[in-house]
């Protein structure tokens, strides 16, 4: 039985083209209006206590303990053993939200490893 690479249907496609976009867009949101704007990092230092003041804790952490990078890697090395359209989504996110938060290198290395997922044949079905 011969094994067909993995590939992706039409809808496929533009479900991660949705994912993606709003990942990225919401990390370049997170990046420019609330970690580096010195407004609200002072507010946010002085004790204010808002969503976005405990948004931009929590990334701030999670960037800070490479903890984008760290998933993006562990969800491309799954992706490349048994290709999925849920480890691509999965890794899609953690990498497009590292490289914009600051966790490059892992999530470069990441991205390099989903795409050569696409190289692996698609898992069996019975």
């Amino acid at each position: 039985m011969k094994k067909h690479p993995f590939r992706l249907s039409a809808l496929q496609v533009q479900w991660l083209l949705v994912v993606g976009f709003l990942t990225v867009g919401y990390a370049i949101y997170l990046r420019y209006f609330a970690i580096e704007n010195s407004q609200v990092a002072l507010a946010c230092d002085a004790g204010l206590q808002t969503w976005l003041c405990k948004t931009r804790q929590t990334a701030t952490w999670l960037f800070r303990h490479s903890v984008f990078g760290g998933a993006a890697i562990i969800i491309a090395v799954l992706h490349m053993m048994r290709p999925s359209i849920v480890t691509l989504t999965a890794g899609l996110v953690a990498a497009g939200a590292g490289i914009v938060l600051y966790n490059v290198v892992l999530c470069g290395i990441a991205v390099g490893l989903l795409i050569l997922g696409f190289a692996r044949p698609a898992p069996a079905t019975s």
